[in-house]
């Protein structure tokens, strides 16, 4: 029998996560990727233990290890750096795997190499950016576009797969009047900037409320003790239209200073930070609302491309790389390649549609804002302000209705049956 083929449109975390999926299932797959030089760009990501897990099933355990930092505990904190709530994460928590805060562009490094090691530097293609599609005959035959010729080749395959993000060209062809992503009148500053530890240097502390908050935890640790702290300063603006993100972006100190100068808490110096930092990145708060539909025949979505969220919870690049695993184990297990990407639509689309919605409205860190509207001065005791009772059902809903709790993560059967002779799957 012929092996099932498979394009993926783009080589970020969830195209990279899919085709070392697919090639640990025996699935032939080709990745285009429409940068030249994928570089490590970005800042932090936290990875899940639901995520890691596929990770580690994939022979990565040591790699994650080497590059994040295993997070212990995350503080919800209102705006003067007061406590309203705090949790174990990842091994402290009882999962069976770590939560990894971890540098986004290494994150994509190390899977870029694992790829290139497994499938093949020719099953690599960068450069190449997609200009459209059809399925034909049983096959897609895809159309690629190189940036500097502009001309480019063009391939078939069973299967095609848009992993290419928010502004998705797969996407666009499905949904071609979608318009532009959904600002939602919110501004991200974001640096990584080394410093010494805080608190136990294995915890993320997200401070402040809707409108104004800051997100800081380490992503790597350096040799002179010092970490690698990656931070973000949020606020809301309603007087401008976005600009599309672009990590390149850059914003003076100065600017950042002016709204969060003032947010120095006995256990973090966040303008010393800001201060320290080379170089400080604007992105603007955007995803896309939901659809009713991934899979159109032979062809699906994936990732941002198939649910652009907002990044509540460390859930985008989790759910891409939950995503690659629920297609392999689609396309594996159900002969027919339409029939298994309806599958997995059925299966992954419904939570998703929900997270964005959900995400919309803070997820757990909806506790802050409602700290923030009852005791907008400060608070005694967070008991005072918001019951126990009241704090519980606003984080463990979202962690419940996500998939996120530790009996569901740690218990669920593997995505892909591991192979003994896999790297890593002992």
């Amino acid at each position: 029998m012929k092996k099932l083929e498979v394009i993926v449109a783009g080589g970020g975390i969830g195209g990279l996560s899919l085709a070392l999926s697919l090639h640990q299932a025996g699935i032939a797959v080709r990745v285009y990727e429409a940068v030249r030089d994928p570089a490590p760009l970005g800042v932090g990501i936290n990875l899940q233990p639901t995520a890691v897990r596929e990770l580690t099933e994939l022979g990565l355990a040591d790699a994650l290890a080497k590059t994040g930092i295993a997070t212990r505990r995350l503080n919800l904190c209102n705006k003067f750096g007061q406590l309203i709530h705090d949790e174990r994460r990842g091994l402290a928590a009882g999962y069976h795997w770590p939560q990894y805060s971890i540098h986004r562009g290494e994150l994509q490094a190390l899977l870029l190499r694992a790829v290139r090691d497994r499938i093949g530097d020719k099953n690599v293609q960068v450069g190449l950016k997609l200009a459209g599609f059809e399925q034909i005959n049983a096959r897609v035959r895809v159309r690629f576009t190189d940036r500097q010729s502009g001309s480019g080749p063009i391939d078939e395959a069973d299967v095609l797969v848009g992993a290419d993000g928010i502004h998705s060209a797969v996407r666009h062809q499905l949904y071609p009047v979608e318009g532009a992503p959904r600002f939602a009148q919110q501004t991200l500053w974001r640096a990584a900037v080394e410093a010494e530890p805080f608190l136990d240097g294995e915890t993320i502390v997200i401070a402040g409320h809707f409108h104004q908050r800051i997100i800081v935890y380490p992503i790597s640790r350096r040799p002179s003790g010092k970490i690698l702290v990656n931070w973000i300063c949020q606020k809301t603006v309603m007087d401008r239209a976005p600009p599309r993100e672009d990590w390149n972006r850059r914003v003076t100190k100065q600017e950042v200073l002016a709204t969060f100068g003032a947010w120095k808490f006995p256990w973090l110096d966040l303008p010393a930070l800001i201060e320290q930092s080379c170089d400080i990145y604007e992105f603007p708060l955007v995803d896309r609302d939901p659809v009713e539909a991934w899979s159109f025949g032979r062809v699906t979505l994936l990732g941002d491309a198939a649910h652009p969220m907002q990044p509540i919870g460390g859930q985008a690049g989790s759910q891409a790389i939950l995503d690659a695993r629920a297609l392999t184990r689609a396309l594996s297990e159900t002969r027919d390649p339409v029939a298994a990407l309806a599958r997995y639509d059925a299966e992954r689309r419904p939570p998703m549609n929900g997270i964005i919605l959900r995400n919309r409205n803070l997820g757990p860190e909806a506790a802050m804002q409602l700290a923030e509207e009852r005791a907008p001065n400060g608070f005694a005791q967070i008991s005072d302000v918001i019951p126990p009772h009241e704090l519980d059902e606003i984080v463990t809903s979202f962690a419940t209705a996500a998939g996120l709790d530790v009996d569901t993560v740690n218990t669920r059967p593997s995505y892909v049956p591991r192979d003994p002779s896999f790297p890593g799957s002992a």
